[in-house]
């Protein structure tokens, strides 16, 4: 297995060096580092305005432009979480607690370097299992029949959905939510329309461009649209040569950075985690075992090592179950389904050996986007922070163009148009309920193919459900659905202990200058 994986990855890196691959995969990441920069942007957000614009280009540099967003707007977030106090997006919010600390200490640009190093080791490593683990998953999942498939589907909509942020509840609302959007349009059996109320637009379904720019981009403006906060500058000044660590402070950097690398690893290979819950995690975990808890908080080189190292491990295994099984881990996940499918590419075990030069040349361009990336915050550190000077204002009206262009583009049709306004005012709503979004697009990704699945089983089965039970691999996919179900009811059980820790860490963070932007 091994010299096969190595085999595939030098084709991968001979699809990524491609000119025309290299430069997708360059601008893909040079964007995600701007967008983590600006608050209120996030990758959600930019990939949604970005995917009309892959009609017209192949799938390989269209999947690999949009994943260099996703990735490189983790780099930029942690510019502005440890030389601002400025958790732009929250995976980094964490970063803050000690990495701004550093930064009133001189040591800013230590805590950077150490903050690059530390992304570079848990990408790496996330790359590194996704090489052999995903290929790993694709075998066994070739053994699937439609139950096992729909089974499969459903943890991912409960996984996405109870371990969304917020209420559970009010995540599996959002999730059947999402559900019941994935199917409007004409039944995949019969064709007869459904819940299109007479709107022969809707015969196709709505489309998932619609949907996540309403969900994504009007409704996320529409929320941030009134801050009007300044940045302070005061400590944002920070040359290359303050950026190399000491061998004291990789000494102390170094065991965190490798224990948040494997937490983040693990945790996504949960569906519905994503890299803020990981970089949470790692650092709760990082401060029980340390010898010198008082030190966090206060400016200790591991509160910033561990987090970071979890957030780029997490991100790069995130496209394990994505890629292999075809589960989006969280938002941005599924909207990189939905780039495979209107390309006209089932994502799923069939990926692999079917465009392999998908899969492999993705997998490459981390190895090469990663690299960029550190090339590219060595030097710019200054341009990146000079950025949020930029009033937020000014940025939302041009947002607001790409995302109008961008829904029109992709069929020349107004009625689009009008369909992303409605799902903005909608989600904009929603969020001001506290019911964050998310799990709709995980709902409307995932729906229809668990749809279609449960009704072939039963059309097999001839209607006996106790096939989904008696199939071994469906069972223990069921029994998995149940673990997750009770691990709730005892979230739910600690809940007053569990806000009251939530509250002790907020009381650190700094509040966000604007929305936090979903995941």
């Amino acid at each position: 297995m091994i010299s096969t994986a190595i085999t595939d990855l030098y084709y991968g890196f001979g699809v990524a060096l491609e000119p025309h691959n290299l430069m997708y995969c360059f601008l893909g990441v040079l964007v995600g580092n701007l967008v983590g920069v600006l608050p209120g942007m996030g990758p959600v957000a930019t990939i949604s305005i970005l995917l009309p614009l892959t009609f017209g280009m192949q799938p390989v540099p269209a999947i690999l432009m949009l994943s260099g967003v996703y990735y490189g707007a983790q780099y930029g977030g942690a510019i502005c979480s440890i030389l601002l106090n400025l958790p732009c997006h929250p995976p980094h919010a964490v970063t803050c607690l000690d990495g701004f600390p550093l930064t009133k200490q001189g040591k800013g640009g230590t805590a950077l370097g150490i903050t690059i190093i530390a992304a570079f080791v848990g990408a790496s490593f996330g790359i590194t299992e996704m090489i052999f683990l995903a290929p790993f998953l694709v075998k066994v999942a070739l053994e699937f029949g439609p139950a096992e498939v729909c089974s499969l589907m459903l943890v991912g909509l409960l996984a996405g959905s109870t371990l969304a942020k917020g209420s559970p509840l009010k995540g599996i609302a959002m999730t059947v939510l999402g559900l019941l959007v994935g199917i409007v349009g004409s039944d995949i059996e019969t064709g007869q329309p459904r819940f299109t109320f007479g709107i022969t637009e809707l015969f196709d379904g709505v489309e998932i461009i619609a949907l996540a720019l309403g969900m994504f981009g009007i409704a996320e403006f529409m929320n941030s649209i009134n801050n009007t906060e300044t940045v302070d500058m005061k400590y944002a000044k920070v040359g290359i040569s303050d950026m190399f660590p000491s061998k004291a402070d990789l000494k102390l950097a170094f065991w965190p950075m490798i224990r948040g690398t494997l937490l983040g690893s693990l945790c996504a290979l949960i569906p519905g985690t994503g890299p803020t819950i990981a970089s949470f995690v790692s650092y709760a975990t990082e401060k029980k075992i340390s010898k010198t808890p008082e030190r966090f908080g206060h400016g200790a080189i591991e509160g910033v090592a561990c987090p970071e190292a979890s957030t780029h491990s997490s991100v790069q295994g995130d496209f394990i179950p994505t890629m292999s099984l075809g589960i989006p881990g969280d938002t941005v996940m599924a909207l990189l389904l939905g780039a495979l499918i209107i390309h006209g590419i089932v994502p799923g075990p069939q990926l692999i050996t079917q465009h392999a030069d998908i899969f492999w040349g993705l997998i490459a361009s981390f190895w090469i986007g990663n690299i960029l990336l550190v090339i590219l915050n060595v030097p710019m550190i200054g341009v990146w922070v000079k950025l949020l000077s930029i009033p937020y204002r000014y940025l939302y009206p041009s947002a607001m163009f790409f995302v109008c262009i961008g829904v029109y583009a992709a069929n020349n049709d107004m009625f689009q148009v009008g369909e992303t306004l409605v799902i903005g005012v909608v989600g904009y709503i929603l969020l001001r309920l506290d019911f964050h979004p998310a799990p709709i697009l995980l709902g409307f990704v995932l729906g229809p193919r668990f749809e279609e699945n449960f009704r072939r089983s039963l059309l097999i089965s001839r209607g006996d459900l106790m096939t989904f039970i008696e199939r071994p691999i469906s069972a223990f996919f069921l029994l998995i659905c149940v673990v997750l179900i009770v691990a709730q009811v005892y979230v739910w059980l600690r809940k007053p202990k569990i806000i009251e820790e939530e509250r002790a860490i907020e009381r650190q963070v700094p509040t966000t200058p604007y929305s936090e932007v979903a995941e």
